[in-house]
């Protein structure tokens, strides 16, 4: 089964505005969550992420329902990762920051 072209655009446009720095704006305005902070400490990216794809909605054709909602969130993490005084409102629930494997089978080979 392959992911709807839905589901890859809103990937692709969440990676670009994160590796490019504008991710939630204007949230995360002044925060410098790329370059050599994001390979000292890269685990928030891989719990950004996860959160992002965590919260996506789609509906019957794989069209996705909620890209700036999910967008936000993981934006959110962000922030209060690099900035302890911001306040997550709604706190996170546990199922938007699981982190998943790859598949059932993928760390038995």
């Amino acid at each position: 089964m392959k992911i709807s072209t839905y589901v890859s655009g809103a990937v692709r446009q969440f990676s670009y505005w994160f590796a490019h720095g504008t991710l939630g704006y204007p949230l995360l305005e002044g925060i410098a969550y790329t370059g050599e902070i994001l390979r000292e400490e890269s685990s928030f990216a891989e719990q950004a992420f996860a959160i992002f794809m965590n919260n996506l909605e789609l509906d019957e054709d794989g069209s996705v329902l909620n890209y700036t909602y999910c967008e936000r969130r993981a934006a959110q993490y962000i922030r209060r990762y690099f900035d302890s005084d911001y306040k997550v409102e709604p706190p996170f629930d546990f199922w938007e920051t699981e982190l998943y494997a790859v598949s059932k089978d993928s760390y038995q080979k």
